[in-house]
C-alpha cells in the first residue's frame, strides 16, 4: 500500500471509529460520503484533543530508541560507534556503514523508518487541523509538525507539506532550501502567540517553539549550503536575541547535578524546556525510553538480569572521552575536585547503591554494588576499554570488553527494578534543553559579523563551572584539523549534549562533517544528507534523490 493510499485509509479509520464508538444517531445512505465539517462534529472537542495526542504520541519513539534518529545524528558522528561483536551488531554491516560513511541509497533500514516516523508526525500533526481545533490545539499541532519538518530537512534536505484538505489524490509539494526554512520560521512566528503560556515541557509552549526558531536561523547556512555553510549577521542577531529572552527569563537554571536531567525523576529538571513524558511502572505511551541503557550496557551489567541486562553495543571513543581534559588527560578519580562531571564515573544515589552503575562515560573494571567485579560471559573481568579493530569487527579477548559506554540516561530502579528493562522507565526524553540556548547563543556572538568572543567565553565558563569543570580561558569554534580539540566551542557542544541528537548537524555547521576522525576517513559530500527512500520517490514524484545516491 502507498504513502497516499495509507493517508487516505488513515482518515477513513480516523472517522470511523468514532462513528462506531459514537451514540449519536447517523442517518448516512451506503457509499455516501462525510464532509470535513461532518467529521469534526462526528469527533467533537475531545476527539480532536485525542487526534492531537495521537501526533504528541509519535514523537516518543523517534527520539528516545537510539536505533532511530539517535543513530543517524551520533553513530553518523565522531561521539558514537556501534562495533560488530562476533554476531551480535552485525546487522548486515549498516552500523559499520553509518559509522563510516559508506551507506548508499537504500538497505539502512533506520533511515528508511525515520524519513516514515517524521512523515507520520508530519501527517499527524497536519491532521489536527482538519477537525475544527481550538487555536492552542491549532498552535500546539503545527509546532509538532513544524518539528517533524525541521528533523526532514535536517536529516535529508528536504520535506513534503500538504495542507489539511488537500486532495490526498495528488502528491505534496516538496520544500527544500531557503524556502524550506523559511516556511518553518513562518509557521513558528504565526503560532507563538497561540500557545497557551500554561504549557509545561511535555507539551508544545513558547520557549521550545523560539528555541527551535533559534536552531533554524543558526542552521540556515548550513541547510542552504552544506558543503560551505554561511552565517548571515541577521541570523545570528535574531538567534542571540530570543536566546537571551529566555536566559533572562528566569525559568530555567542549571542542576547541581548534571545527571539529574536523564535520571528517572528528571520531569522535575530546571533545564527542560521541551520533552517526551514516560510514567514509573506504565506501559501506555512508554516511549522505550529504557533503550538508552539496553543498547549500550554490558550482558552482565545488572546482576540480577545477568546475562541478559544489556545489549553490549553503543559505545564511544577515547577520543572524545579525552576532549574532557580541557588541561590534560582527564580520569575518573571521585577526588579530582576540578573534573566535569559530565564525564561520569561517579556515585548516583538510587542508581549506583542499587546496582554497582555509575553516571556517564564507563571505562575501565566495573562493579556490583557491593564492590565485587563484574564479569564477562567468559568469567574475565569486565574492563571497558578502548582498543577498536580498524574494520570495527570484534573478536578474541576484547570482543565483550571494547567500548567507553555512556550511561546518560539512568536506569530506573523503581519496583524493585522491574522498570529497568520492562518498558516501563520513568525517565523524560529531554528533546530540548536550556544549556543548548546557552551554547547556540554562544555561538551566535562568534559567528556575527561583529563577533563578542569574550560573551561567549563568559557564557561557556558560566555552564563549565555549574558542571564542576575548569574555566576556558581562550576558545575558539573549531579546530578544522582536529574535531577533537578540547579548547572549541565544537567540544564544549559535545561535552554538555553529547548523544542528545545534535551532534552530527553541529559537526556539518561547523565544516568539519567530511573530515577524518576515529575510526573513520575523509568521507565526500553525498553523506551531508541521506537517500530519499525509494519507495517514497515512487510515492511522489515532487521529491528528489540528493545528489550521490
Amino acid at each position: 500500500m502507498n504513502l497516499y493510499k495509507w493517508m487516505r485509509y488513515s482518515i477513513l479509520l480516523i472517522v470511523v471509529t468514532a462513528f462506531t464508538t459514537s451514540c449519536t444517531k447517523l442517518d448516512q445512505n451506503l457509499n455516501s460520503t462525510l464532509s470535513n465539517e461532518q467529521a469534526s462534529n462526528a469527533l467533537g472537542a475531545n476527539g480532536t484533543q485525542l487526534l492531537l495526542q495521537t501526533a504528541y504520541n509519535d514523537v516518543g519513539g523517534p527520539y528516545s530508541d537510539p536505533g532511530n534518529i539517535l543513530a543517524l545524528e551520533e553513530v553518523t558522528a565522531d561521539e558514537c560507534v556501534v562495533p560488530t561483536r562476533a554476531g551480535d551488531w552485525d546487522d548486515n554491516g549498516k552500523w559499520r556503514a553509518l559509522k563510516q560513511h559508506t551507506f548508499g541509497a537504500d538497505g539502512i533500514d533506520i533511515i528508511i523508518n525515520q524519513f516514515n516516523s517524521l512523515n507520520k508526525l508530519n501527517f499527524d500533526a497536519t491532521n489536527v487541523l482538519a477537525f475544527n481545533p481550538t487555536k492552542s490545539q491549532a498552535a500546539e499541532a503545527r509546532f509538532l509538525r513544524a518539528l517533524a519538518l525541521y528533523q526532514l530537512l535536517d536529516l535529508f534536505g528536504q520535506y513534503p507539506f500538504r495542507n489539511p484538505g488537500d486532495n490526498l489524490l495528488n502528491a505534496p509539494k516538496v520544500y527544500s532550501g531557503d524556502s524550506a526554512v523559511s516556511f518553518i520560521i513562518d509557521e513558528l512566528n504565526t503560532i507563538i502567540p497561540d500557545l497557551p503560556a500554561t504549557n509545561g515541557m511535555s507539551l508544545a509552549n513558547v520557549d521550545a517553539a523560539n528555541m527551535l526558531l533559534m536552531k533554524l536561523y543558526l542552521n540556515r547556512g548550513a541547510f542552504v549550503n552544506r558543503q560551505s555553510p554561511s552565517f548571515d549577521d541577521a541570523d545570528m542577531q535574531k538567534v542571540i536575541t530570543l536566546g537571551t529572552a529566555i536566559m533572562n527569563s528566569g525559568k530555567y537554571s542549571y542542576n547541581a547535578n548534571y545527571f539529574d536531567n536523564f535520571s528517572a525523576t528528571n520531569s522535575s529538571s530546571k533545564e527542560g524546556i521541551f520533552a517526551y513524558p514516560n510514567t514509573s511502572g506504565v506501559a501506555t505511551n512508554n516511549s522505550g525510553i529504557h533503550n538508552r541503557w539496553w543498547a549500550t550496557l554490558h550482558y552482565n551489567s545488572y546482576k540480577p538480569l545477568a546475562p541478559q541486562s544489556g545489549w553490549n553495543g553503543f559505545s564511544t571513543v577515547a577520543d572524545f572521552y579525552n576532549t574532557f581534559g580541557v588541561n590534560g588527560t582527564p580520569s575518573q578519580t571521585p577526588a579530582d575536585t576540578s573534573l566535569d562531571q559530565r564525564i561520569g564515573g561517579r556515585f548516583y544515589k538510587g542508581v549506583t547503591d542499587v546496582s554497582g552503575l555509575r553516571t556517564g562515560l564507563l571505562i575501565g573494571q566495573q562493579r556490583y554494588e557491593d564492590g565485587s567485579a563484574v564479569k564477562d560471559r567468559k568469567g574475565n573481568p569486565l574492563i571497558f576499554n578502548t582498543t577498536f579493530s580498524a574494520d570495527l569487527k570484534e573478536t578474541g579477548p576484547l570482543l565483550e570488553d571494547v567500548g567507553i559506554r555512556v550511561l546518560k540516561y539512568l536506569p530506573d530502579f523503581s519496583g524493585n527494578g522491574k522498570n529497568y528493562g520492562g518498558g516501563t522507565a520513568g525517565n523524560w526524553c529531554m528533546i530540548f534543553r536550556y544549556p543548548d540556548v546557552v551554547l547556540m547563543v554562544a555561538e551566535a556572538k562568534m559567528r556575527a559579523s561583529t563577533a563578542d568572543n569574550a560573551g561567549a567565553l563568559t557564557l561557556v565558563n558560566q555552564l563549565r563551572t555549574a558542571r564542576g569543570a575548569a574555566t576556558l580561558s581562550t576558545m575558539t569554534l573549531v579546530n578544522p584539523d582536529n574535531v577533537y580539540d578540547p579548547k572549541t566551542l565544537l567540544a564544549e557542544r559535545g561535552r554538555e549534549l553529547y548523544w542528545e541528537i545534535v551532534r552530527r548537524t553541529d559537526l556539518i555547521r561547523f565544516g568539519v562533517f567530511m573530515k577524518a576522525w576515529a575510526l573513520k576517513s575523509a568521507s565526500d559530500a553525498t553523506h551531508l544528507v541521506f537517500a530519499i527512500p525509494s519507495s517514497a520517490l515512487a510515492a511522489n514524484p515532487n521529491l528528489k534523490q540528493n545528489p550521490g545516491y
